[in-house]
């Protein structure tokens, strides 16, 4: 925005035509930049559209706020502009991480580090003085000549480590094929994914409260806020591509112990009868009851698998039922929800976009602990006896927690590293392109000064 005055009232005369326009210039500037830094450059319902239980938050007051704020501090713009980002210490971390590696110089050219076998501890290879120029933040020629020894040692590995974690992949200390992928995004590609995650975090801060449950989406987290501060946290499976776990932001009003689980639509269609057709003993070793529409029980050898019609597969309770031991509802249009799973080992992956929509939570009973304490009044060994009795039963809170579902695909840690996820759900494109489409409509909405001075007889 400051470039863009400069630009337009530098060569300007001092008339009272040129004066009043300059000023008119100068506030849709300040405004804009104003606006832009509180809320967002985009409407994200355009872009990457949110679900919302209730109203929401109201934008227009949050903009007249804003607004508000940019007339008050008229002699201190640097001041208003600072007031005016999100407080939220994610956004300022990678906002700083922003500055520092657009600061960096790239004009040197950016060497990839070729394709190869599999690189593994104590390997000697010709790509390893790349791989250590590279991770020493000096891949150029002249830093891979500082790097000559060809050995894949311990020090490397460590680096290769620390790499893979920060990236969000096996941190095994073995370079194949996506640990190559990543080292080889160029500079200039990892500040354009800083830039739009910054302008998702715009978004999330009008979403966020001091206390709520947050799922990152793309890293596959839940954490739980209480006034304020993150006190717990772990790991999740969410949606894989073909069937993402939707933006959101509602409320989880109960919960659910030792669920059934009714085989949804789709499920039913494109996962189990596949199976069901392959395998006669599927429904009887997964524990699933064939339901007519009613809800009477059918003999599953009396029905026409190859064109089933009407029918509905549950679930029982169980050590292997889908949902596990308890189930997290919200108000959704989606039919998600969180919930426990038997399929504990997953979370051990660092690639945990495996469900079919909904989130499937590590440590289920703790976050049941958490929402008892803040949105009942019941003891904290309530739950334990809920799940003991074996029976399904529902748990309503009376003071609902407020729960988002958000994604994002770059973030700083609490120690302050930048850490990047793979775009399971491959937004980052289209929130760049649409991020380029609005500077382009700015650009050409705009209009020189000389052009408005008709407006000043």
């Amino acid at each position: 925005h400051v470039a863009e005055l400069r630009s337009r009232t530098g060569s300007l005369g001092q008339g009272p035509a040129e004066s009043a326009c300059t000023d008119l210039l100068a506030t849709r500037a300040y405004l804009s930049a104003m606006l832009h830094l509180a809320l967002g450059r985009l409407d994200p319902m355009q872009v990457e559209p949110i679900w919302r239980a209730g109203d929401g938050p109201s934008l227009d007051a949050r903009r007249l706020e804003v607004i508000g704020l940019a007339e008050g501090m008229l002699d201190d713009i640097e001041g208003a502009m600072e007031r005016a980002r999100p407080d939220l210490w994610q956004y300022r971390a990678l906002r700083r991480a922003h500055v520092e590696l657009d600061a960096r110089d790239r004009s040197a050219r950016w060497l990839r580090i070729p394709a190869g076998p599999l690189l593994r501890p104590a390997m000697i290879d010709s790509r390893v003085p790349l791989l250590r120029a590279r991770l020493a933040g000096a891949p150029t020629s002249e830093g891979v000549r500082r790097f000559g020894d060809a050995v894949y040692d311990e020090d490397l590995v460590e680096a290769v480590r620390a790499f893979q974690r920060s990236h969000h992949l096996h941190a095994d200390g073995i370079v194949g094929p996506e640990t190559l992928s990543a080292l080889n995004v160029p500079p200039e590609d990892r500040l354009e994914q800083i830039r739009i995650n910054l302008e998702r975090l715009r978004w999330l801060a009008r979403e966020m409260e001091d206390s709520l449950v947050l799922v990152d989406i793309a890293g596959a987290q839940i954490h739980y806020f209480r006034r304020g501060e993150m006190i717990w946290s772990a790991r999740t499976q969410v949606g894989r591509p073909s069937r993402p776990t939707p933006r959101l932001r509602s409320e989880i009003t109960h919960m659910t112990f030792n669920p059934s689980w009714t085989v949804p639509p789709t499920i039913l269609r494109e996962d189990k009868l596949p199976l069901i057709r392959e395998d006669a003993d599927y429904l009887e070793r997964n524990g699933l009851r064939v339901l007519d529409s009613a809800g009477n029980r059918l003999d599953p050898e009396g029905v026409d698998w190859g064109h089933p019609g009407g029918i509905v597969l549950r679930q029982e309770p169980g050590p292997e039922n889908a949902l596990g031991r308890v189930a997290f509802r919200f108000p959704n249009p989606f039919h998600v929800y969180l919930h426990d799973t038997p399929s504990q080992g997953r979370f051990a992956s660092d690639r945990r976009a495996v469900s079919s929509g909904c989130v499937r939570v590590e440590r289920p009973l703790e976050l049941v602990d958490l929402l008892i304490e803040d949105g009942s009044d019941a003891g904290p060994d309530h739950a334990e006896r809920l799940v003991a009795g074996g029976q399904t039963r529902n748990f309503h809170l009376t003071r609902p927690i407020p729960i988002l579902l958000a994604y994002w695909t770059a973030d700083v840690d609490a120690q302050g590293n930048v850490r990047f996820r793979p775009d399971i759900y491959h937004s980052d494109q289209r929130l760049a392109k649409a991020l380029a489409e609005q500077a382009m409509t700015a650009r050409a909405a705009s209009t020189p000064c000389n052009r408005h001075l008709s407006l000043f007889p």
